[in-house]
């Protein structure tokens, strides 16, 4: 998910929709809003109604989390 949404954003349009970055970056469109509510997220209001998120912000915002593998061996007694 965060690669293809890096990848992505390499070629994308500056800014996108509310449903259009969730559709991307495999999150809810209420998780976009709350984002922006708490001030985690940048947006712009065009009009009454229509929000924009620029994809930078959306790059910083759902950073990949580095995912170490362990080998540990558990025993059973």
């Amino acid at each position: 998910m965060a690669n293809n949404a890096a990848e992505w954003s390499q070629s994308a349009p500056e800014w996108l929709s509310l449903q259009q970055a969730a559709l991307v970056y495999g999150i809810s469109v209420d998780t976009l809003r709350r984002r922006i509510a708490a001030g985690m997220l940048p947006a712009s209001r065009i009009g009454a109604r229509l929000i924009r998120v620029r994809t930078a912000d959306l790059d910083r915002v759902c950073r990949p989390i580095v995912v170490v593998q362990r080998t540990a061996h558990r025993h059973r007694a």
